[in-house]
Formats: structure tokens, sequence, C-alpha cells
């Protein structure tokens, strides 16, 4: 038996646990042992921080590679939330260093610049999410009935996304929904109270209904502002999920790309014998 150190955190109530180098051959199994919600820790996600590559191309002072498997054991490519936890607990292991962190993913090198806050458990970071790109229409789509008039977008940020124009985000059946198209991640889109704000609601593939995700609210906002449905200021839009709000910046830091802004909060350490 192993034991393990693993610290969680959460971005808008997107969870996840943090371990560094388990050591563990299995570890779909690991993810879907420590994130079960009844017999385990309960999460998301659990993100395994490794070093990284040979061939680092990184221009940070220091940098890491981020393994992410969902809670059901499947690996994904990407999370926005994921990764701004994972440079939390990268910080934390590097007394407190807020420089900026070279990540290497499974969607690619994302650059993250961190930032302290009032409360000594929450950092504000910043990702540049790559290079938003289209995808064709996933198996399974037609099963959800789009009204043909109803805004569609289907989008990779690394990681595959279905997004959907709606009317009111509260009254969708998304559990439902989502069931349908379950290798994607389905997010339902509404105008904000605001011109520069939309109201987003989210299935993950491999979790579920989460609070918050932050791929899919960079493929929410970029859909948006493309429909028209919400209208950016200063190159930016504000996305509400139900764990709160992160921004969107688009065509940053060059067309094509865009940045996510938003908070990291440690909730605690556990140890664990896996």
């Amino acid at each position: 038996m192993t034991s393990l150190t693993l610290t969680k955190h959460h971005g808008l109530g997107n969870d996840f646990l943090v371990v560094f180098h388990p050591g563990i051959d299995d570890l779909p199994d690991l993810a879907r042992r420590l994130c079960d919600r009844r017999r385990g820790i309960g999460a998301d996600g659990l993100l395994i921080a490794e070093s990284p590559p040979a061939d680092d191309q990184r221009t940070t002072q220091y940098g890491a590679t981020m393994i992410l498997y969902n809670a059901d054991g499947s690996r994904a490519e990407m999370s926005g939330n994921g990764i701004r936890c994972f440079v939390q607990a990268l910080s934390m292991r590097h007394d407190g260093d807020l420089s900026d962190v070279s990540i290497h993913t499974d969607a690619g090198m994302r650059i993250v610049s961190v930032a302290a806050t009032d409360r000594s458990d929450t950092i504000r970071a910043s990702v540049d999410m790559g290079e938003i790109t289209r995808l064709d229409e996933p198996d399974g789509w037609a099963a959800l009935g789009c009204h043909p008039d109803r805004p569609v977008a289907h989008l990779s940020l690394g990681n595959p996304h279905g997004v959907v124009g709606v009317d009111d985000v509260d009254v969708v059946d998304l559990a439902e929904l989502g069931a349908k198209v379950p290798d994607i991640n389905l997010e339902i889109v509404a105008p904000g109270e605001h011109q520069d704000e939309i109201r987003m609601r989210v299935h993950e593939r491999g979790a579920g209904i989460t609070e918050a995700c932050g791929t899919g609210a960079c493929a929410s906002a970029h859909a948006a502002a493309a429909w028209g449905l919400a209208t950016p200021v200063g190159g930016k839009l504000t996305v509400h999920m139900d764990g709160g709000s992160a921004t969107v910046e688009l065509d940053a830091p060059e067309p094509g790309r865009v940045t996510l802004t938003g908070p990291a909060t440690y909730v605690g350490t556990i140890e664990v014998n896996a």
C-alpha cells in the first residue's frame, strides 16, 4: 500500500485533487476511488503532477506536467479550472511563489500568470487557453432534438465542446441532455444581465453536471460573441456559472486564442493509503 499526500482545491466549485509523483500504475482506478463522493474523498477530477518533459521549451522560471483524470477514470486533455487549481498547488510547493508558470498538458503548453487575492487560501490566475477550433458534429448529437433555428457551435480547446444557445439555462434538463452526448462537454448559454455577460451551465464529459467549466466558459464566450448573443467590452466577456464567474478575453494573446481568468481556492491537505 502506498501513502499519498493530496491537496484539494476548487475553481468556482469545480473541485480537484492534486498529487505529485504518485508512483502508481493504475491511475484511472486511483481517480475513480479518490473522486468518489461517498466512498472516497470526492472531486470532479484528479490532477497528477509530474516533471516537465526533457525537451521542455518553457519561457517561465519553472513548469510541470499536468495529467488530468475525470471522476470516472477517463483521461481528459485540459481543464481551465483544473489548471488554476494545479498551479495553486504548484505555488504552494514552491513556498508561495507567484511567478508565471508553464504547464504541459495533453492539449499542449499553457502559460499561467498568478496573482494574490485578499484571501490567503485563494489565488487569481490567468491562463492562455490556446486556440479555439471548430469540430464536426459529434456522434449522437441529433438525439438532443435541437430546433434548427437554435444557435449551435461545436468547438475544441484541446477537448470537445457542444455549445447551445437557449432562452433560460435554468429550465433545461441538462442531465438528460448531457447523457445523450457523453463524449463531449455540453454547454447551454443564455444572455446575461449586461451586454458583456452570459449565463452558462455545463454537463462535463466524465464528471456530469459541474458548478463551472473553464474550457466550457471559453467555448461559450467564443460562440456567444460570434452569434451576437453578447458583445465583448475591451475584448472581454464575463461568464456566470452556477459556482461563480470567470472572465474570458477573446483574441488574446493573439487572434483566435483566448485567455481565461478566475480564482482557485485551497480546501485542505489529505493523507491517504492507496
